[in-house]
């Protein structure tokens, strides 16, 4: 028996446990998960010391050096959204319909949690403990696996997450950290004991592991999102959105990698933005119509699929909203893409045809987020369609099962019509 074959064996047993715990005891492991991060700062910021001096001698940009460096702004930000979890209702056990079925014989459609899940996530320590924290909350053990950059600091950080929840009288195997390429690869093989799946990299890392696993995948793929300047933009407004889209935060899957701008507007417009993004430092590429109104280097095919995660930003313009749309559609990661504009049909034309998980009037991508949207947190932001979409927290991390409860009814006396079907609507949740 391998080793991961023994950590997903354990993590099926600490699922079952967790399944079955009470709201206020994973609330109250959530609690001790942010007191015991306090305690051990000094040890997991000097771990994330040894990563970033390992990152730096690697040259490792500068951008992604930023996600992995964990310091008391993040640490005060895990452990806040951490009691901010435990203060958000139970997922598990939540009533979504109830119909009875025939005099007597009640049907209740429950949530439940998912079993254990393997998330493959980048070098950004923080998410860690955000992932960490929902699966617990929701009932379902994970096994981790982080980007190499960060191997020191998730240790530490998972190391204090398994303390607090085995104080608490929690399983410690909710949580598992993977330390390997050869721990995934194990992991794809077992399909008996993982439910689930989630990559969080690009659509050819999400497309490997769908290929070489028969365990559900819900992937989490590239942010390669727009912003789209409408004939009908407010030109401040315009300015303010991308800037903040494209540069407040670079290296992360919900900034802005290409902006698109009406030909009406363009002239107008983008001169207005270049000293922006002048200041800000950010590396232009444009397309012919813009190198003839603003400094820009030649954009090309390739920079439409682009997801830089660094200071740069393609911008290309359009004759129509229709031409927008079709460029998101065809380019886009289906993420999260945004139309500034006054014209209030053009907004509904854009949200309502654009395909992505999160379409947006007059607001900043950065806000695609679990913990900005109310979730607590979020495992990472779904592109797919399936089961879960967008920013995806704990109703994303359950499922459902249907109970239903009866006195001795028999298929025989429906059949021989003894009994008739009522299929009545009931107001009420499920008492067991």
């Amino acid at each position: 028996m391998n080793d991961l074959h023994l950590m997903a064996t354990r993590s099926r047993a600490a699922a079952w446990t967790l399944a079955a715990s009470s709201v206020e005891a994973r609330n109250a492991a959530l609690l001790a998960m942010a007191d015991e991060l306090n305690a051990r700062r000094e040890e997991i910021f000097a771990a994330n010391c040894q990563d970033i001096d390992i990152a730096r001698e690697s040259d490792l940009a500068a951008p992604l050096l930023g996600r992995l460096r964990f310091r008391e702004e993040k640490l005060k930000a895990v452990t806040d959204g951490l009691r901010a979890l435990a203060g958000l209702p139970d997922p598990i056990g939540q009533t979504t319909l109830s119909r009875e079925l025939t005099e007597g014989l009640k049907l209740y459609r429950v949530t439940c949690p998912i079993g254990v899940i393997g998330v493959i996530f980048e070098s950004r320590p923080d998410a860690l403990v955000q992932i960490a924290s929902l699966a617990l909350k929701s009932g379902n053990a994970v096994l981790l696996k982080g980007g190499r950059e960060a191997a020191h600091t998730n240790a530490a950080l998972c190391g204090a997450l398994r303390a607090a929840a085995e104080k608490s009288g929690l399983p410690a195997d909710f949580a598992q950290l993977m330390e390997s390429r050869e721990d995934v690869a194990a992991m794809l093989k077992e399909d008996t004991l993982i439910d689930l799946i989630i990559p969080r990299g690009s659509n050819a890392f999400v497309r490997y592991i769908m290929d070489n696993s028969r365990i559900p995948v819900l992937g989490h793929a590239d942010g390669i999102c727009h912003v789209y300047v409408d004939k009908a933009a407010d030109i401040d407004m315009a300015v303010r959105i991308a800037t903040d889209s494209k540069t407040q935060n670079v290296a992360v899957c919900n900034a802005m990698e290409t902006l698109l701008v009406h030909r009406d507007i363009a002239a107008d417009f983008l001169p207005a933005l270049l000293p922006c993004m002048q200041e800000k430092n950010v590396r232009l590429l444009g397309d012919e119509t813009v190198q003839a109104l603003i400094p820009v280097e030649p954009a090309t095919e390739e920079d439409w699929h682009a997801e830089y995660l660094d200071l740069t930003l393609s911008i290309r313009v359009v004759d129509s909203l229709n031409d927008a749309v079709d460029h998101i559609n065809r380019y886009g990661s289906h993420h999260t893409d945004c139309i500034v504009t006054d014209d209030q049909a053009a907004a509904k034309a854009f949200l309502t045809r654009v395909d992505s998980a999160g379409v947006y009037h007059n607001v900043s991508t950065r806000f695609a987020d679990g913990f900005v949207y109310g979730f607590g947190a979020e495992v990472g932001i779904a592109t797919g369609k399936i089961h879960a979409r967008g920013p995806m927290g704990l109703e994303g991390l359950t499922t459902y099962k249907y109970k239903l409860l009866g006195s001795g009814q028999l298929m025989t006396e429906m059949k021989n019509g003894q009994r008739a079907y009522t299929h009545v609507l009931l107001d009420e949740s499920c008492p067991v």
